[in-house]
C-alpha cells in the first residue's frame, strides 16, 4: 500500500509538472521542444488512474456482479 501511495503522488507531481510545461507558449529562439509535455501529462495521469484503482482494490472495494 506505501509503495502505491508513493508511485500515485510521484505521477500526480509528474502530470501536474508536465501540464505547467506543456501550457507554456513555445519559444522560437531556443528551437523545438524536444519533450512533449502534453504527452507525458496524458501518460503520467492514465498509469495514476490505474493505480487509484489498484489502491481502491487494496482497500477492499470491489464492484460485485
Amino acid at each position: 500500500m506505501t509503495t502505491t501511495l508513493a508511485i500515485t503522488a510521484a505521477l500526480l507531481a509528474l502530470a501536474v509538472f508536465a501540464g505547467w510545461r506543456g501550457a507554456l507558449p513555445p519559444n522560437l529562439v531556443k528551437g523545438p521542444r524536444m519533450i512533449p509535455w502534453r504527452g507525458v501529462m496524458v501518460m503520467s495521469a492514465a498509469a495514476m488512474l490505474f493505480l487509484l484503482v489498484h489502491l481502491a482494490n487494496l482497500l477492499g472495494i470491489y464492484q460485485p456482479r
